[in-house]
């Protein structure tokens, strides 16, 4: 398989930019300070710990993306250190946190900003919720066994390539005109 065509390149070349690209390649999925602003955000409505709150960021972008232990929790240090939030008591080795005062100033002060990463969250889970249906996925993956299992036949030759190629085409014609 081609690099760059995984399980979940079909999303990504459809979705464009909701998933983080650009033109050239790439992007992070945020960029200074929003991954605090965003874990600020989600303290302020409950006290969480870092599982959790990479688990809600999942659930906001649709199961789309979720950040990496190894960047929320020295994000949870820095705003522990910068006074935004306070580890609070719990039971068992999850450390949970609270918002400070400072931290709800910090919040409201940064609230557009806010507003905008989160409603980049909750496009990209729209656009995730448009490509990853169930049915659809189910679909191509029948069309993928079709398509090897008539080209792998014994008489399966250029004449049945050109033949599949045209009837692939024909039904990207016929869903772009949906």
């Amino acid at each position: 398989m081609p690099r760059g065509f995984g399980r979940h390149a079909f999303a990504r070349a459809i979705a464009g930019e909701a998933f983080g690209e650009r033109e050239g390649g790439r992007r992070r999925m945020f960029d200074s300070g929003e991954l605090r602003l965003v874990l600020l955000k989600l303290i302020s409505d409950q006290p969480r710990h870092g599982y959790d709150l990479i688990r809600a960021i999942e659930e906001m972008t649709g199961g789309a993306y979720a950040p990496s232990p190894g960047v929320v929790y020295p994000t949870l240090t820095m705003l522990e250190d910068m006074g935004h939030i306070d580890e609070q008591k719990s039971e068992g080795a999850r450390k949970a946190f609270a918002i400070t005062t400072e931290g709800a100033a910090h919040l409201a002060a940064n609230k557009a900003e806010v507003d905008a990463v989160l409603a980049r969250l909750a496009a990209l889970a729209a656009a995730r919720e448009k490509v990853d249906g169930v049915t659809v996925r189910r679909a191509m993956l029948n069309l993928r066994m079709a398509i090897r299992g008539r080209l792998m036949q014994d008489g399966a030759d250029k004449t049945t390539m050109r033949d599949v190629t045209a009837i692939l085409d024909e039904a990207a014609r016929k869903i772009e005109g949906l």
